[in-house]
């Protein structure tokens, strides 16, 4: 049986990362190469750019609330 649950603390990066460790090897796989085809789909080229840098600045996201 699956648990739902609407909790902000299970979207946390940490709980993310609990969870798709708890996966079969399989699974993981699949679900990398899904992220792999959708990143692909998204943007074909990317796989042209190599030898990528860290960015020289900060990024800061900014929410209305």
């Amino acid at each position: 049986m699956i648990d739902i649950s609407h909790d902000r603390a299970e979207e946390t990066i940490e709980a993310k990362a609990r969870w798709f460790q708890s996966l079969p090897l399989q699974q993981r796989m699949e679900i990398f190469c899904a992220f792999t085809e959708l990143m692909l789909a998204a943007n074909p080229r990317i796989v042209e750019k190599r030898d990528a840098e860290l960015a020289a600045r900060r990024v800061r996201v900014i929410a209305k609330t």
